[in-house]
């Protein structure tokens, strides 16, 4: 990897958890609808977004590619639609979560994702870590063992982030194509089921009215959606599976932020016993960056 695809993965990974903390709080702008009813819009709006980001940039031939391949190729095809569906989960969560008082669970997921991802590095991809990473893996495991400790265990919606991402990573790595046309055809290949979705809610009745919805709230979701999801998915291929997932830990501080100050949710005292050592290795994951950096340019 050179120094200018190392820095522009790791401002793409920053960037894109600055744009999903902001769409947490975004999604409370959108009531009365639900979560799965602004999971739906969602994907409507994205959809449009991540074609004009592939016409923008070029890639057309390559998406057209990427849909020849799945049809000739049964494997790879059903590989795309499991990829979406993961994916599609994860979408509708994160809007789930916020509207019900969540967020913190979800954040928890999103704390625990990165030491997944970083043992995922370590033992099936044999990538090597050095010190101060193993230290700030190690640090965000006592926060893992006294959450374990005071709970008994993890809420679920904790579980699904933190679970649920690594398996549709490993799968994107393993299909190994450009990374926007492979998020343009999952956003296609969820647009059937999020159709539905608004055709059999309410959602339609509920804004029908609402001018600033169509013209404003839903397009800057799709927005805010498409450049937030393309950064995060682009940096998971430009950057070692390692450091992706201790740069993940940038996300859940600033979710947790969002949470307590916009989305009004409380963090008890013990909770702090659990995000203290994590946010300490969110320090240690800064300071290993800034150290990366200096040694690819010199």
């Amino acid at each position: 990897m050179n120094e200018h695809d190392f820095r522009r993965g790791i401002a793409l990974s920053v960037g894109a958890s600055a744009l999903f903390a902001l769409l947490s709080a975004y999604a409370t702008l959108l009531k009365p609808l639900s979560g799965l009813d602004i999971f739906a819009w969602r994907i409507v709006w994205t959809v449009p977004g991540a074609l004009l980001l592939v016409v923008l940039r070029k890639r057309l031939p390559i998406l057209r590619q990427l849909l020849d391949r799945m049809m000739t190729q049964p494997k790879l095809g059903g590989a795309m639609v499991v990829a979406a569906a993961l994916l599609g989960v994860q979408l509708w969560l994160f809007l789930w979560a916020p509207l019900h008082g969540r967020m913190l669970e979800v954040s928890l997921g999103y704390f625990l994702l990165p030491l997944v991802m970083v043992l995922v590095g370590r033992f099936h991809y044999h990538e090597r870590l050095d010190t101060l990473q193993w230290l700030a893996v190690a640090c965000a495991a006592i926060g893992v063992a006294h959450e374990l400790w005071v709970t008994g265990a993890f809420s679920w919606p904790t579980l699904v982030v933190a679970l649920g991402y690594p398996p549709y990573f490993m799968l994107r790595r393993k299909i190994n194509q450009d990374s926007l046309a492979m998020f343009t055809v999952e956003m296609a290949l969820l647009l059937p089921v999020a159709v539905v979705f608004i055709v059999s809610g309410g959602s339609l009745h509920a804004i029908g009215a609402r001018v600033e919805m169509w013209c404003l709230l839903l397009p800057g979701l799709g927005a805010l959606s498409t450049l937030a999801l393309a950064s995060y998915l682009k940096a998971s291929r430009m950057l070692p599976v390692a450091l992706f997932g201790i740069l993940g830990y940038v996300e859940p501080v600033l979710l947790v932020f969002v949470s307590i100050t916009l989305l009004r949710e409380t963090l008890s005292a013990a909770q702090l016993a659990t995000y203290v050592p994590i946010w300490i290795a969110v320090a240690l994951t800064a300071l290993h960056s800034v150290r990366f950096v200096r040694f690819a340019s010199n």
